[in-house]
């Protein structure tokens, strides 16, 4: 008789459901602490290639009485017929790998963001979700603000006419992103490390970055900037304020550039991204650099009281993070319960229990667009060249709010000591984009579809589901 299927077996025993976390040396230490609050969760098994962090958490998990099996490798992690779902929070790089592999095995996944470090992946990410859900098998994004009951409230508020027709969704990005330093020769990881199973699916490439961990966010092998570090928070909110358009728009142009210093970073550190939905745009506003004279202890540089998070712009008004203004800036109301998701996780677990999602704002569909705008972002901008500030301004004819960030970028870098009139913005192209397929098109398509994929290590190739 043939076996059932790991997808149609019942979960753990007394129904428990039985979880793995996969990379938790930052983001997913949050995983662990999530899912241990979680009634009927048992995590039984912790992977990471780093066994300085696993002996670590064990250590911790001990001292709870809570005792787990260990893996170094995804791969047997993803194969263990004791574990019904698993949380990544790996490296972007590693993100659709892992995902893949675990749903070859019928797992339940959790994936942080970005849900996918390319374009393509996000496709391939999105078909196995699709063949999974008939199966009653869950593939849940790690934006939190979706299970925000504040961010629910003000979209219904919104929505309900009371500042007006939207005008602009508008997201902030700005953290200080300073040097990572620059590195003579090529660099040894960490003893603790499997730097072969740290770089998969990447071929093995030397480490040009004196800190191992984390910096790899700021080089493209690895990382996606911080437009898809933190952006992805604020472009899914920024969708999220847009009703969630069922597709990317069909066009996209990003500039910035990484100033201030010369170190092993390739993203951006400053970056304006242009995406015309219609009716209403999206812009992302994204600044990794303090507000003066390049002191950290200047502060990130607001607008309209935000630095990081979103703003609404309405006809009558508009809504930043959690409250409502006039035009004018006079509060019109507060909106409660702004906490970031803290059930994003159980309703995880909710949606695992029950086969299906139990909202539509846990649905993958929602981290990978995020994801993708910002890869259509980063896209146009290493597209680009560098152009005089005359002829940008020229460019953003007619975007009143384009002319506005893009001035105000100009006037913060100029407080950093920056003249942008020596070191240039980088400009990139209106790329044309058929969101059906998801690819490009027009006059830079080839160079733009040999980004949108990577090169894959053998043996680490996406898995087919």
């Amino acid at each position: 008789m043939a076996s059932m299927p790991a997808w149609a077996a019942p979960l753990g025993a007394n129904g428990d459901v039985r979880v793995a976390v996969i990379g938790f040396r930052g983001r997913g230490r949050g995983h662990i602490k999530e899912l241990m609050k979680v009634p009927g969760v048992r995590l039984v098994a912790l992977c990471d290639v780093d066994q300085e962090v696993i002996d670590k958490q064990v250590a911790e998990l001990s001292k709870l009485n809570v005792t787990v099996k260990t893996y170094r490798d995804f791969r047997e992690c993803c194969a263990d017929k004791e574990i019904d779902a698993v949380t990544i929070a790996t490296p972007n790089h590693s993100h659709v790998l892992i995902a893949l592999t675990a749903l070859q095995h019928g797992k339940h996944v959790y994936v942080e963001k970005p849900v996918c470090h390319n374009l393509v992946e996000g496709r391939k990410l999105m078909a196995a979700a699709t063949k999974a859900a008939a199966k009653g098998i869950i593939v849940q994004h790690g934006m939190q603000r979706r299970s925000d009951l504040g961010w629910a409230a003000a979209m219904a508020w919104v929505n309900e006419g009371h500042i007006g027709k939207k005008k602009l969704s508008h997201a902030l990005v700005h953290g200080m992103r300073l040097s990572i330093d620059k590195v003579d020769a090529a660099q040894q990881p960490p003893a603790t490390v499997d730097y072969n199973l740290w770089s998969a699916p990447r071929p093995v490439l030397p480490i040009m970055r004196k800190q191992f961990h984390y910096d790899w966010h700021w080089q493209w092998p690895y990382g996606n900037g911080d437009i898809g570090n933190q952006g992805p928070h604020q472009y899914d909110v920024a969708r999220w304020a847009l009703n969630d358009p069922a597709v990317l728009p069909q066009r996209v142009m990003s500039l910035g550039h990484r100033w201030g210093y010369v170190d092993d970073g390739q993203t951006a550190n400053c970056q304006l991204a242009f995406h015309p939905y219609e009716p209403v745009p999206l812009l992302m506003d994204m600044f990794g650099l303090p507000m003066k004279n390049m002191d950290k202890k200047s502060g990130e540089p607001p607008y309209k009281g935000i630095r990081t998070g979103n703003i609404i712009h309405c006809e009558g008004g508009y809504v930043a993070e959690s409250k409502a203004y006039d035009n004018e800036g006079k509060t019109i109301t507060k909106f409660e319960n702004f906490l970031t998701g803290p059930d994003h996780m159980k309703n995880f677990i909710d949606s695992v229990r029950a086969g299906k999602y139990t909202k539509d704002v846990l649905h993958i569909r929602h981290g990978q667009q995020a994801a993708a705008l910002s890869h259509l972002a980063n896209t146009s901008y290493r597209l680009g060249k560098a152009m005089k500030n005359e002829e940008i301004k020229e460019r953003l004819q007619g975007d009143k709010m384009g002319q506005t960030m893009f001035e105000g970028m100009l006037a913060t870098l100029a407080a950093n000591q920056i003249n942008t009139e020596v070191d240039q913005v980088i400009v990139g192209p209106w790329l044309d984009f058929d969101p059906v397929n998801e690819v490009f098109t027009g006059e830079f398509a080839a160079e733009a579809n040999k980004l949108a994929q990577e090169v894959y290590a053998a043996g680490f190739e996406l898995p087919e589901v």
